[in-house]
């Protein structure tokens, strides 16, 4: 079936759902609430947390201690606006741009690594300069990565069910990518994309052994990287092992335990945090969640994991929608986020609680990072997107339609 049959099959659909809904005297919603209220409150979250983290290192660094909270708001007014721009696209529009998603985003990892082009902190060159905003390439190309994974998936859905090659081609093209972030060097964003990539593929089709094989090879690969670097070996024996060095190597974390220990059942409110005074590094970044759970202690971490367990059910709940409209790429596409989302949340809260070894990931849609925060805006905004495009459609039609195929046996097929 190719995508303009799909499309008047699925216009057919909504057709008689909108006739269906009118005739009962329903009216179908047009976006999501629970995901907008979801998002909602993790931003308002974020901004909070962001200016309480970052008050007193922001006055000690900077002379002013709301510079962190200021321009995390530019960030967010900023992000909101390109999701509102993202949201008009129809998703039709990205399912057709596979190829030229995917050289943009290795454009954008291999333009950052020329000299004079990407800029260095700490020793890792990950962020292009323009003018006064810093974009990290690893966001967006994470993003760009999995619209075209989204797409080969339809465009080659029985290769990948039923021939190696069918997933061994688009993991070899991220496979680069990792490599490129790998140059960065950017150790967790090559995990997440991975990993996520895995997922989607499971998803789509793969069969067990194959995906067993690809599980191997990547955890093997990852392990080798580790071990071969010394600086990756470093950070897993501190995490292993963090209170034997407390004020070098393994500072960062001990101070991010004490933060989380001593908040308690309730924490010690907002804005009493100690550790984030002084002691706990970046603590506005990568360990915004350790203030979380010193202020609010563990029923506040209890509403945060919450939080993102319900983002993440509804980026499923979504794509399953999508994939029952018979609009496939939607469906893995929003898998894909939904995984990305999830991930990356509990990476950041493991390395925080010394569960996983020390990575410079961000809690997506909290953390502060201009980057970060609006390609997160950007990925919710697709959510919205689609399930804009198939709620209606499927949540109104008869009981006694077809709801369409299972998501592992998805053979719609888009052009190039």
């Amino acid at each position: 079936m190719n995508l303009a049959s799909a499309a008047q099959v699925h216009g057919g659909a909504r057709g008689t759902a909108r006739l269906n809904s009118r005739a009962s005297g329903l009216r179908c919603p047009r976006l999501d609430l629970q995901l907008i209220g979801v998002v909602a409150a993790l931003l308002a979250i974020g901004l909070v947390m962001v200016t309480s983290a970052s008050i007193t290192t922001a006055d000690r660094q900077l002379g002013d201690p709301f510079y962190y909270a200021l321009r995390q708001g530019v960030y967010l007014l900023a992000g909101l606006g390109v999701g509102a721009v993202i949201f008009r696209v129809r998703m039709a529009h990205w399912a057709r741009a596979g190829v030229p998603v995917l050289l943009l985003a290795l454009a954008l990892l291999a333009v950052v690594l020329i000299p004079g082009i990407g800029r260095s902190v700490n020793g890792a060159t990950r962020w292009i300069g323009l003018g006064p905003v810093n974009i990290q390439v690893s966001e967006p190309a994470k993003l760009l990565l999995f619209m075209y994974l989204a797409g080969y998936l339809v465009r080659h859905a029985e290769e990948v069910r039923h021939q190696v090659s069918g997933f061994i081609k688009p993991m070899a093209v991220l496979g680069f990518a990792g490599v490129l972030l790998l140059a960065e060097p950017d150790f967790g964003a090559t995990v997440v994309l991975l990993a996520t990539s895995l997922a989607m593929m499971f998803l789509a089709g793969v069969r067990w052994w194959q995906f067993a094989v690809l599980i191997g090879s990547a955890v093997a690969a990852m392990s080798l990287l580790a071990i071969t670097s010394p600086y990756r070996m470093k950070r897993l024996t501190t995490f292993i092992h963090p209170w034997e060095d407390p004020f070098n190597s393994g500072f960062q974390l001990t101070q991010s335990l004490i933060a989380i220990g001593r908040g308690h059942w309730t924490g010690v409110g907002l804005g009493g945090s100690v550790q984030k005074l002084f002691y706990l590094p970046e603590a506005h970044t990568d360990f915004v969640f350790a203030v979380w759970a010193e202020e609010f202690g563990l029923l506040g971490v209890l509403v945060l994991v919450s939080l993102y367990t319900l983002l993440v059910w509804r980026a499923f709940s979504i794509g399953s929608v999508a994939q029952k409209a018979g609009d496939h790429f939607s469906g893995y596409l929003a898998y894909g986020i939904g995984t990305w989302l999830g991930l990356q949340s509990v990476i950041n809260m493991g390395v925080n609680m010394g569960a996983l070894p020390t990575k410079g990931l961000t809690l997506p849609l909290l953390s502060y990072g201009g980057s970060s925060l609006m390609v997160m805006c950007m990925a919710i905004a697709i959510l919205l997107r689609i399930d804009y495009e198939t709620r209606c459609s499927v949540h109104t039609l008869p009981t006694n339609a077809d709801p369409g195929p299972a998501p592992r046996r998805a053979s719609v097929r888009s052009p190039a």
